[in-house]
């Protein structure tokens, strides 16, 4: 499963949806992200854990509550949890955990570990937000768009950016919540860049990249993909065409018909609004 590998860094690749788990080794604790997704591949990232944890804290990092990124949570229930706010709250928690069941159950698989929705110990209310563990430092920011309870992470001092289902090589955006807010989130690109020494991005979905040019081009791929989106619909014109060059698109399409339609939705409301006005 291991696609990238340093002192500090190890990063684990899903054979389903090329989906990452993350797992960061500093002096002062083990930072494991998202772990997942097959039942075997969330006992190996366990047990790489357990070989180098020692007697250092484990902090839990999830990037959102998509059913893929937290499944892995009944095999580290002795982690500290982090998390967005909204992500504590959700009201569709049995929803996501059926989600699992159901995929479990079409492919006969079984856990050694419970199906249970994580509890947060540490909530993320704000940008910028920070946690000090000895010289390891977290700086969080809230990246709503593809859900609504997303967030960012950069690790420092190692310079590590963790981006959830945002800048990704192999998706373009899947806009489960709002393409404004989705707009806003990508729009923290020149931020983070800005105010971090950036050494490697982590998307949850895809390739890991250590060139900031890269980061940069897919942030303009996800709003050039947004923007002209809104402008076929606005226009009743066709906009398939828009995930011609994206590898996986035949079985992507769907996504892609749940953004249009979510935009439509969203340009009505618009229009509504500036009618009433």
């Amino acid at each position: 499963m291991i696609k990238y590998r340093t002192k500090n860094v190890s990063i684990f690749q899903s054979v389903l949806y090329k989906t990452t788990s993350l797992v960061i080794q500093t002096d002062e604790c083990i930072l494991v992200v998202d772990p997942n997704l097959l039942p075997d591949e969330v006992l190996e990232i366990r047990q790489h854990v357990d070989k180098i944890k020692e007697d250092k804290p484990i902090y839990l990092i999830f990037t959102h509550s998509d059913w893929d990124h937290i499944v892995g949570f009944g095999a580290f229930q002795d982690a500290t949890v982090i998390a967005h706010e909204v992500f504590d709250s959700k009201e569709n928690k049995e929803e996501i955990l059926n989600q699992i069941l159901q995929f479990d159950d079409q492919y006969y698989l079984d856990r050694n570990y419970p199906i249970l929705y994580p509890s947060v110990d540490i909530p993320v209310h704000e940008d910028g937000q920070v946690l000090q563990i000895g010289k390891t430092k977290l700086t969080f920011y809230k990246a709503e768009g593809h859900t609504d309870d997303g967030i960012f992470v950069v690790v420092e001092p190692l310079g590590i950016w963790i981006a959830g289902d945002y800048l990704s090589d192999v998706e373009f955006p899947f806009i489960n919540d709002n393409s404004k807010n989705y707009e806003k989130t990508i729009g923290k690109t020149d931020r983070i860049l800005g105010s971090h020494i950036i050494n490697l991005l982590v998307p949850g979905h895809g390739t890991a990249t250590n060139i900031k040019e890269e980061i940069i081009f897919r942030k303009v791929l996800s709003y050039r993909y947004i923007q002209e989106l809104r402008n076929a619909i606005n226009d009743k014109l066709d906009h398939e065409f828009l995930i011609q060059g994206y590898k996986y698109k035949h079985d992507q399409i769907g996504s892609h018909l749940e953004n249009a339609a979510l935009i439509k939705k969203e340009l009505q409301t618009d229009s509504q609004q500036i009618q009433k006005r």
